[in-house]
Protein backbone atom coordinates (compact mmCIF):
# COMPACT_ATOMS: atom_id res chain seq x y z
CA UNK A 1 0.00 0.00 0.00
CA UNK A 2 2.68 2.26 0.91
CA UNK A 3 4.73 1.56 -2.60
CA UNK A 4 1.77 2.49 -4.39
CA UNK A 5 1.16 6.33 -2.16
CA UNK A 6 4.84 6.69 -2.93
CA UNK A 7 4.38 6.07 -6.62
CA UNK A 8 1.21 8.87 -6.50
CA UNK A 9 3.29 11.26 -4.96
CA UNK A 10 6.13 10.91 -7.57
CA UNK A 11 3.73 11.01 -10.36
CA UNK A 12 2.24 14.56 -8.46
CA UNK A 13 5.88 15.85 -8.05
CA UNK A 14 6.09 15.13 -11.66
CA UNK A 15 3.06 17.30 -12.50
CA UNK A 16 4.49 19.98 -10.19
CA UNK A 17 7.76 19.55 -11.87
CA UNK A 18 5.95 20.64 -15.36
CA UNK A 19 4.17 23.15 -13.62
CA UNK A 20 7.07 25.13 -12.87
CA UNK A 21 8.63 25.49 -16.44
CA UNK A 22 5.54 27.63 -16.54
CA UNK A 23 5.14 29.61 -13.50
CA UNK A 24 7.55 31.11 -12.07
CA UNK A 25 7.14 30.90 -8.18
CA UNK A 26 6.81 27.16 -8.38
CA UNK A 27 10.11 25.49 -8.92
CA UNK A 28 11.36 22.40 -11.45
CA UNK A 29 14.40 20.19 -10.21
CA UNK A 30 13.04 20.54 -6.88
CA UNK A 31 10.12 18.49 -7.86
CA UNK A 32 11.66 15.94 -10.01
CA UNK A 33 14.63 15.40 -6.84
CA UNK A 34 11.68 14.68 -4.74
CA UNK A 35 9.73 12.30 -7.57
CA UNK A 36 13.16 10.67 -7.93
CA UNK A 37 12.81 9.91 -4.47
CA UNK A 38 9.57 8.53 -4.23
CA UNK A 39 10.09 6.36 -7.09
CA UNK A 40 13.08 4.86 -5.60
CA UNK A 41 10.87 3.50 -3.31
CA UNK A 42 8.04 2.55 -5.17
CA UNK A 43 9.11 1.98 -9.55
CA UNK A 44 12.89 1.36 -9.83
CA UNK A 45 11.75 1.57 -13.36
CA UNK A 46 10.68 5.24 -13.56
CA UNK A 47 13.17 5.97 -10.97
CA UNK A 48 15.86 5.11 -13.88
CA UNK A 49 13.82 7.16 -16.72
CA UNK A 50 14.54 9.87 -14.37
CA UNK A 51 18.37 9.41 -13.68
CA UNK A 52 19.11 8.65 -17.32
CA UNK A 53 17.27 11.88 -18.35
CA UNK A 54 19.83 14.38 -20.37
CA UNK A 55 18.22 17.05 -18.75
CA UNK A 56 17.66 16.08 -14.89
CA UNK A 57 19.49 12.89 -14.42
CA UNK A 58 23.08 15.30 -13.59
CA UNK A 59 20.90 17.45 -11.48
CA UNK A 60 19.34 14.08 -9.55
CA UNK A 61 22.92 12.86 -9.25
CA UNK A 62 24.57 15.90 -7.87
CA UNK A 63 21.39 16.56 -5.12
CA UNK A 64 22.03 12.96 -3.84
CA UNK A 65 25.97 12.89 -3.80
CA UNK A 66 26.33 16.22 -2.13
CA UNK A 67 23.00 18.21 -1.56
CA UNK A 68 24.46 20.79 -4.76
CA UNK A 69 23.00 22.80 -7.04
CA UNK A 70 24.72 24.46 -10.20
CA UNK A 71 25.41 28.02 -10.51
CA UNK A 72 22.97 27.97 -13.43
CA UNK A 73 20.64 26.80 -11.50
CA UNK A 74 21.03 29.31 -8.15
CA UNK A 75 20.74 31.84 -10.78
CA UNK A 76 17.46 30.82 -12.73
CA UNK A 77 15.81 30.17 -9.48
CA UNK A 78 17.12 33.74 -7.78
CA UNK A 79 15.57 35.27 -11.25
CA UNK A 80 12.20 33.59 -11.10
CA UNK A 81 12.18 34.09 -7.50
CA UNK A 82 13.01 38.20 -8.34
CA UNK A 83 10.25 38.16 -11.16
CA UNK A 84 7.58 36.61 -8.27
CA UNK A 85 8.40 39.24 -6.00
CA UNK A 86 7.93 42.22 -8.42
CA UNK A 87 5.03 40.70 -9.74
CA UNK A 88 3.94 40.25 -6.17
CA UNK A 89 5.01 44.09 -5.23
CA UNK A 90 2.87 45.32 -8.08
CA UNK A 91 -0.14 43.67 -7.72
CA UNK A 92 -0.88 41.90 -4.22
CA UNK A 93 -2.61 44.45 -2.06
CA UNK A 94 -1.22 44.74 1.32
CA UNK A 95 -0.25 42.80 3.37
CA UNK A 96 -0.08 40.45 1.09
CA UNK A 97 2.52 41.63 -0.56
CA UNK A 98 4.91 40.52 1.97
CA UNK A 99 4.28 36.65 0.85
CA UNK A 100 6.11 36.90 -2.39
CA UNK A 101 8.82 38.71 -0.69
CA UNK A 102 8.78 36.07 2.19
CA UNK A 103 9.36 33.55 0.12
CA UNK A 104 11.58 34.96 -2.30
CA UNK A 105 13.84 35.98 0.61
CA UNK A 106 13.86 32.73 2.50
CA UNK A 107 13.95 30.12 -0.64
CA UNK A 108 16.62 32.48 -2.19
CA UNK A 109 18.55 32.34 0.82
CA UNK A 110 18.54 28.92 1.01
CA UNK A 111 19.21 28.25 -2.64
CA UNK A 112 22.09 30.51 -2.95
CA UNK A 113 23.98 28.33 0.76
CA UNK A 114 23.36 25.14 -0.92
CA UNK A 115 26.60 23.63 -2.26
CA UNK A 116 27.46 24.69 -5.98
CA UNK A 117 27.67 21.66 -8.42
Amino acid sequence: MVRYLYLIAGFASLALGAAGVILPLLPTVPFVILAAFCFARSSPRFENMLLENRHFGPHIARWRERGAISRKGKKAALFAFAISAIIGLLFAPWPYVLFPLAAAAIGGTWIWRRPEA
